[in-house]
């Protein structure tokens, strides 16, 4: 695996012995964020969680160019195939959503669903086209350029606001280990993947997804608003991918922390659904001998929240 993506190291294989369901973190995190959704989907699954490599080491050959979706994907392939897993289920974040669509695309054979969380394939607003992604791209420069002023500061400010801290008791109690995880990322390593998730646009990506799709959205996340699942629902669909869109009423861009009962309840039925199609769920490569880990049995932007702090 390339160093400045997926670390091997940090795969973790859970569960029973069911299908294989592939856990893929956003940016900023790390495979800790799935904790609470764990006891429900390793009851009759295995499950394949790995961290994102957002540290100093990724960073190491210099070329800001190489933080692509693509070789997201390509790297997202490479761990599938490692471990033997076909025909998986695999929950994508945020970033990690856009990476398991074009992973999709280019290995269909690994996968029998796609649930994106909190998915969008352009951050920016385009006027011409009629296309509401949430953000002036003078905004996203501006949070950028706050990222490489003062990166510490920058997460302070960023933090709460995606995870809706102010407005719900759960989400604030989320605040701090969030911050953790985006401050221990190597702040050059975090600009350029953010530059790339930012700045970038994907949405042709949405014309060639090959497997049944769930697109999660949370009512009011400032980062991907619902409008951004209803459109990605119409081109899906109109490419003749076979999508559905949830609106989980919450706020912030973390359901899986602040809403995990009820991400955990719709993870569910995709599983159920495809037994019901008779679809086989993949398997993983576990060795003989391998250990595995056990685990403990619509739409309002508001232009006042600032990406920039």
């Amino acid at each position: 695996m390339r160093r400045w993506c997926a670390n091997a190291r940090e795969v973790v294989v859970a569960g029973g012995e069911g299908g294989t369901v592939v856990l893929a973190h956003g940016y900023g995190m790390d495979q800790a964020s799935w904790d609470k959704i764990l006891p429900s989907i390793t009851k009759a699954n295995k499950v394949l969680l790995f961290d994102w490599d957002f540290t100093a080491g990724a960073d190491e050959d210099g070329d800001e160019a190489r933080y692509t979706f693509g070789r997201f994907a390509d790297d997202l392939i490479a761990l599938m195939e490692e471990r033997e897993v076909r025909g998986a289920v695999l929950v994508g974040h945020s970033m990690s959503a856009m990476v398991g669509c074009i992973a999709a695309a280019r290995r269909p054979d690994l996968f029998a669903h796609l649930l994106l969380l909190c998915a969008s394939p352009r951050y920016i607003n385009s006027e011409e086209e009629g296309y509401v992604g949430g953000f002036e791209e003078a905004a996203i420069h501006g949070m950028l350029g706050a990222m490489e002023s003062d990166f510490q500061a920058w997460v302070k400010g960023f933090v709460p606001n995606a995870a809706g801290g102010a407005a719900d008791d759960m989400a604030a109690a989320t605040v701090e280990p969030l911050e953790r995880s985006f401050l221990a990322m190597d702040p050059a390593v975090a600009l350029g993947v953010a530059r790339m998730i930012f700045l970038g646009d994907q949405r042709p990506a949405l014309d060639a997804v090959p497997a049944q799709c769930t697109i999660v959205g949370v009512r009011h996340d400032f980062a991907a608003p619902p409008v951004v699942a209803e459109y990605m629902e119409q081109r899906m669909t109109k490419a003749g991918t076979d999508v559905a869109v949830v609106i989980v009423e919450s706020v912030g861009h973390f359901p899986q922390l602040v809403a995990a009962t009820r991400v955990a309840g719709i993870l569910d039925g995709v599983l159920l659904r495809l037994r019901h199609q008779g679809l086989s769920i993949g398997h993983d490569g576990t060795e003989e001998g391998e250990t595995t880990v056990p685990v403990a049995t619509e739409v309002e932007i508001d232009g006042g929240i600032d990406v920039t702090t």
